[in-house]
């Protein structure tokens, strides 16, 4: 071949297209020769194959497990199957929708048994700290029945009439189950041969409360004497272990310079998770005081135990003894500004999350009795 030839296919060797820069498009040596291929970006979707894990998507495309369930509306108990497509990238921003004038009316709510600052902030769709700034009241207020309260907006429409005076229940001669490892209102409820409904009722319960190993809960009760049955309600006061964890919660939040705010709904998310207790067990591998799952990231099953340590991953920043494995409350934008539901649910991704929001009242009442 003539000299010249090779020249000019020698240049054309040696120089890359004028588009082309080390970054967009790097080298690939096959035998000795160079050949230019187009630099590899992270898709914005992925198609589950059979045996993928959420975590092992997120590790593979280089994103944290918690992102990958919050871009796809999962939360750590969702079944994920061939087929299904997930998205690897933030959805795109929705402007969000104009806010509806409040009402300006105002009216005044008198308090019933098993009533909430933020049961009646919710009710009035207005906030905790509207009702205790009218109210002259404070974080720590308690309020009572027959107490007249000042709220701004007008009711919910309620879903149906407001029930009668509750009827005068019975006391009675009771059978009691004491709860181990493992149970569930649910399967308590079948080996008495009951429903859920009733121990609910009998112990003072909701759909949201939590059991604990030692509990004593009342299974059957036999008439006897006439007497009046409370309206069940979130109970504020603390055992002894729950006020110890509360503390450590509390201690460690102030080390790391967090708000009152953050504090207290840390406080709540213990109480929904855990019931303020450090559990050495829970939903499939769940643990520790804040149920952070040792398969998807949150630590080994010892360090999920470590209530110290557990407790600084939920707060997260920098900090985080996690890294950036995880993602806790101070790593989320604008978390200050959320709702106790929203912020807790940001960082837990749970299943149920409305159940954050109904301990915030006793939240900062625990903060200032045990902080």
């Amino acid at each position: 071949m003539p000299a010249a030839v090779l020249g000019a296919l020698a240049g054309t060797l040696a120089v890359s297209p004028a588009a082309a820069t080390q970054e967009t498009m790097p080298l690939e040596r096959l035998h000795g020769s160079a050949r230019l291929v187009p630099a590899q970006s992270t898709p914005t979707s992925y198609v589950v194959r059979a045996g993928d894990t959420i975590s092992s998507i997120a590790a593979r495309h280089g994103l944290r497990t918690v992102d990958v369930l919050t871009w796809n509306g999962l939360s750590w108990r969702s079944v994920i199957y061939p087929g299904q497509t997930l998205a690897l990238a933030a959805p795109a921003a929705v402007a969000a929708p104009a806010p509806r004038p409040a009402a300006p009316s105002a009216t005044r709510h008198t308090v019933v048994a098993g009533d909430t600052v933020f049961g009646v902030a919710q009710k009035y769709g207005t906030t905790v700290d509207a009702v205790l700034a009218a109210n002259g009241l404070t974080r720590t207020s308690i309020i009572y029945p027959g107490q007249k309260l000042a709220v701004s907006g007008a009711a919910a429409p309620a879903a149906a009439a407001a029930p009668a005076p509750a009827a005068p229940a019975t006391a009675a001669s009771s059978r009691t189950h004491k709860v181990v490892a493992g149970d569930t209102v649910f399967a308590i409820a079948k080996k008495y041969g009951t429903t859920t409904s009733a121990l609910f009722a009998l112990n003072g319960l909701q759909s949201s409360s939590i059991i604990y190993p030692g509990q004593t809960l009342v299974v059957q009760q036999t008439a006897a004497a006439t007497v009046t049955t409370p309206a069940p309600q979130l109970a504020s006061s603390l055992d002894a272990e729950q006020a110890a964890t509360a503390a450590l919660i509390i201690r460690i939040g102030r080390e790391l310079g967090v708000s009152d705010r953050g504090i207290a709904i840390a406080l709540a998310t213990g109480m929904v998770e855990s019931g303020l207790r450090n559990l050495d067990w829970g939903d499939r591998d769940s643990l520790g005081i804040f149920q952070q799952r040792p398969s998807t990231g949150w630590g080994t099953p010892a360090q999920v135990q470590d209530a110290d340590r557990s407790t600084r991953v939920f707060y997260g920043g920098r900090h985080d003894p996690n890294g950036t494995v995880t993602r806790g409350l101070l790593d989320i934008p604008g978390w200050e500004k959320m709702s106790f539901t929203d912020a807790a649910q940001a960082v837990q991704i749970s299943a149920y999350p409305d159940k954050y929001g109904r301990w915030e009242t006793q939240a900062y009442q625990w903060l200032v009795a045990h902080g």
